[in-house]
């Protein structure tokens, strides 16, 4: 695991956010904010090869950049990326990179959390031998939690239905206004690096 940004201290429950970030928006701030009310650190995972999806839209460099800025003001939040994109592989990086018996949580939304919960690990149990390393702080976008045990709600101030990072290219794909669904610390860098012109 590289890190990109460090939180100082050495937290006991560490919450562990993967994504593309592509770009970074405020419901993802959100997230990470109410999970801080239950850990005592968010760590933001940007991994260098994702295992439901490809590569695309902003480099890794720029989604780096964009964390960077739009974290400046939380000094419990820290940055890092990862090698490896499924969630197990993830949590055993950080257990090498944190204190020993470090309680993990992973951040998701519902429509995330289904994903992992019914993917298809290749062997039943998984799924249930993957949540006694780890439990899941499931956001509610909007919609009511499945029951699923050992998934967490995690309440936020608001709601965040329509804030997704998809929106925020589409929206300036199309020339309408954006700029509320990303943090106001990174919106002059969305603008350059997702601006129609700023791409061959």
């Amino acid at each position: 695991m590289e890190f990109f940004r460090r939180a100082a201290g050495k937290p006991a429950t560490l919450g562990v956010f993967p994504g593309t970030f592509n770009p970074v928006t405020v419901a993802h701030l959100a997230l990470a904010q109410a999970a801080l009310r239950l850990v005592d650190e968010v760590v933001f995972i940007l991994p260098r090869t994702f295992p439901h999806k490809a590569w695309s839209g902003a480099s890794f460099d720029d989604r780096v950049s964009l964390l960077l800025s739009a974290l400046a003001s939380e000094d419990r939040f820290s940055i890092a990326s990862t090698s490896q994109g499924l969630f197990i592989d993830i949590a055993a990086e950080c257990r090498l990179s944190y204190p020993s018996g470090i309680a993990l949580s992973f951040l998701c939304g519902a429509d995330a959390a289904e994903r992992i919960a019914t993917w298809d690990y290749g062997d039943p149990a998984a799924f249930t031998r993957m949540m006694e390393q780890f439990d899941l702080l499931v956001a509610h976008r909007g919609s009511d939690l499945p029951v699923r045990a050992p998934w967490r709600p995690l309440d936020l101030p608001g709601t965040y239905t329509h804030v997704s990072a998809s929106e925020v290219r589409s929206r300036i794909a199309r020339g309408e206004p954006w700029e509320h669904l990303v943090p106001e610390a990174v919106r002059e860098q969305v603008r350059r690096i997702y601006s129609p012109t700023a791409r061959p």
